[in-house]
């Protein structure tokens, strides 16, 4: 029996269970579960987004997504200290053009205005309405038609994936456990045993069962349907796709701030913005899709999201694209994030309708929901000493003379696999030994980035094959790319999936 289980590992769930791992019960730790559907943690969401942390203006004043915002970024810029997770904080620029009808200009200058007064109200500091002039001046590629800007210098850049994997491993330390490739197909409210007052959550997996006193729905695109396994529909979720173009670090120093146009009611809208990675980002668009998997890339839609972002800043060359992706937001019929327990269903609690600036509020989020279980009953405890530092060598971003320190320590961090971006076997090796293991060859990307260089894995791929081959005793055709079923080699005479 677990205390919390907690359904979806995306970083809502991985920061629930951060959070909840600090915690013990009359002397006793909090035992924590966290199932996910997919073969390794930030698949959905959390893996495919613009990677920013928002610095607060948009939501509307009152609303959960405006205080769980701009609280929560600031917890996010601790976090990436303790946990040892790429960031920087470059801030961002909200462009007004001075194309177009005299109106349309009008409009979007009043709007930065709005933007400005909602950002001070939600508790935003340090923003500013720059000029033309001084906003040419702090980003020289922008467009010549720029009006006016806000500057919000709170506003940062993350690692999205690697902040969810830092969570979780930080949770699985303090003695969270996690299990993948399972997919809940069915919840139900049990009684204890005979003379126990106390009922509980059994949990049905495609694979097993798990019994909980408390449940969170943290299932992003999915979390509907988990919510009316329990209780009567009070929300609908629609998945949003959103396309993007990651650009080889050429044009990496494009800009140095995220920039934003003016939103509008289908969101944010196409951003420019640098990755902590030295890359260029630009997307999303929006569209609405009828499946909670559809990841495709459109030509039409790459079409849109370069016209757009040229708008923004016209000399982007987008035949340095190293990457297309699509990534789907968890928009719901609700204009804010629903973090509340369900009806009739007591000890379960959803956080869902988790959009944009999801990512920003996800350690926000996590104390909201540490305040439900506590109204719902649970009497925590904080540790007396919790783990909550994470540290990983990243052999590109030391001295020379460090790196020769750890070559003549370990000879393997002096074998570079990745050389786009100077990851060496030694790192990987690491990744392996992790609290949780990568296990596809993506899975190693995302935890120390061989394969997210200009050759996207054409020279590091095969030698990576053969350590996950060998350390899980596998045949190299039975490696993955990244989810189930995505395999990279086949044997010969058989097809893809035998």
């Amino acid at each position: 029996m677990f205390d919390v289980l907690i359904i979806g590992c995306g970083v809502v769930g991985a920061a629930a269970a951060y959070e909840l791992s600090k915690y013990q019960i009359r002397g006793k730790a909090l035992s924590v579960a966290v199932l996910d559907k997919e073969n390794d943690v930030s698949q959905g969401t959390s893996k495919a987004n613009s990677a920013i942390i928002h610095a607060g203006y948009d939501p509307p004043h009152g609303s959960l997504m405006a205080a769980l915002n701009v609280e929560g970024s600031r917890l996010v810029r601790e976090l990436c200290v303790k946990l040892d997770i790429p960031h920087r904080q470059c801030g961002s620029l909200v462009l007004a053009f001075s194309s177009g009808p005299r109106e349309t200009c009008l409009s979007e200058e009043q709007h930065l205005r709005k933007l400005f007064e909602r950002g001070e109200r939600n508790g935003v500091p340090d923003m500013e309405i720059l000029s033309r002039d001084a906003a040419l001046a702090l980003e020289p590629n922008l467009s010549g038609d720029v009006r006016a800007a806000l500057l919000a210098p709170t506003a940062m850049i993350i690692s999205p994936w690697e902040f969810t994997l830092a969570l979780m491993e930080t949770a699985l330390r303090n003695g969270a456990e996690l299990f993948l490739n399972r997919e809940v197909i069915s919840l139900k409210r049990l009684q204890g045993k005979a003379g126990d007052a106390e009922t509980f959550w059994r949990v049905t997996t495609d694979k097993d069962s798990f019994d909980a006193r408390y449940v969170i729905n943290a299932a992003g695109v999915y979390s509907g349907k988990i919510h009316n396994m329990v209780s009567p529909q009070s929300f609908e979720i629609y998945p949003y796709r959103g396309e993007y173009y990651l650009l080889d670090k050429s044009e990496g120093k494009l800009v140095n701030h995220i920039i934003f146009q003016c939103p509008t009611p289908a969101g944010k809208g196409v951003l420019v913005a640098p990755t902590v990675h030295g890359n260029l980002i630009a997307g999303p668009n929006s569209g609405s899709c009828d499946d909670e998997d559809d990841t495709a890339v459109t030509a039409a839609g790459m079409e849109e999201v370069a016209g757009k972002a040229k708008k923004s800043v016209p000399s982007i060359n987008f035949r340095a694209n190293i990457r297309n992706f699509a990534g789907l937001r968890a928009a719901a019929d609700r204009d804010d994030f629903i973090i509340a327990g369900a009806e009739g269903a007591p000890g379960f609690f959803d956080a869902a309708g988790i959009k944009s600036p999801g990512l920003s509020a996800a350690p926000a989020i996590a104390k909201r929901l540490l305040e439900l279980l506590t109204a719902g009953g649970l009497a925590l405890e904080p540790k007396e000493h919790p783990v909550d530092t994470r540290r990983r060598v990243r052999f590109a971003d030391l001295s020379p003379g460090d790196r020769i320190k750890l070559v003549q320590k370990n000879p393997a961090y002096g074998r570079v696999l990745c050389r786009c971006e100077t990851v060496t076997e030694s790192e990987i090796l690491d990744s392996l030994a992790a609290p949780i293991p990568p296990r596809t060859l993506d899975g190693v990307k995302r935890r120390c980035n061989p394969g997210m260089g200009r050759c996207q894995g054409g020279f590091c791929g095969p030698r990576i094959l053969e350590l996950l081959a060998d350390r899980y005793n596998l045949e190299p055709e039975e490696i993955l790319q990244d989810r189930s079923g995505s395999y990279i080699l086949t044997a010969e005479g058989t097809s893809i999936g035998t």
